[in-house]
C-alpha cells in the first residue's frame, strides 16, 4: 500500500531491562516447583523456615517464596508496558529487595520470623538484586523526565 506509514513501537531500554528482570523472576518461580532443580523437593512447605527445599541446591524456597517470585515477574511485565512504569518497577523492586536483604541479616533463620524462608545465599542474592535493579532503574531511566517535559511519549 503506497502512502501508508508502517509504525513500529520501539521499547525504551529501561522497559527491556524490566522485562528481562521480570522473565527471570518468572523462571525462578517456576523452577522452584520442579523437583531436581529444587533439591529436597519433598520437604517443600507452604511457608516457614522448616521448608527444606533448596532451589539449585543453594537457595531456600517454599511455595510462598516461589509465588512471590511469580508475582514479581507478572507485576514487572505489566509495569514494563511504559518506560516510567518500568523504571518504577526496577527502583521499587530494588528497594524491596534491599529491605529483604536487611531483614534476612537481622532475623534468626531458625525462628518463625523466617516465614519466606531465606538463608545466607538468599540474603546475598537479595543484595545483588537490590543493587542491580536500582542501578538499572537509575542508569536506564535517566532521560525519562526530560523526555516527558518535551512532550515525548515513552
Amino acid at each position: 500500500m503506497s502512502g501508508s506509514a508502517i509504525t513500529s513501537r520501539t521499547r525504551h531500554p529501561v522497559q527491556l531491562a524490566a522485562m528481562a528482570v521480570s522473565v527471570i523472576f518468572l523462571l525462578v518461580g517456576i523452577l522452584g516447583f520442579i523437583p531436581g532443580v529444587t533439591t529436597n523437593y519433598e520437604r517443600l512447605q507452604f511457608a516457614g523456615h522448616e521448608s527444606g527445599a533448596l532451589l539449585l541446591g543453594v537457595f531456600a524456597v517454599s511455595v510462598l517464596h516461589n509465588l512471590v517470585h511469580l508475582a514479581f515477574g507478572v507485576v514487572g511485565l505489566a509495569m514494563a508496558r511504559t518506560a516510567t512504569g518500568a523504571r518504577t518497577y526496577l527502583l521499587g523492586g530494588g528497594l524491596i529487595y534491599a529491605v529483604l536483604w536487611l531483614y534476612g541479616l537481622l532475623i534468626d533463620h531458625n525462628s518463625g520470623a523466617n516465614f519466606v524462608p531465606v538463608n545466607n545465599a538468599d540474603n546475598w542474592l537479595h543484595f545483588v538484586l537490590a543493587i542491580a535493579m536500582i542501578g538499572l532503574g537509575v542508569l536506564l531511566g535517566r532521560g525519562l523526565r526530560a523526555g516527558a517535559r518535551e512532550g515525548l511519549r515513552r
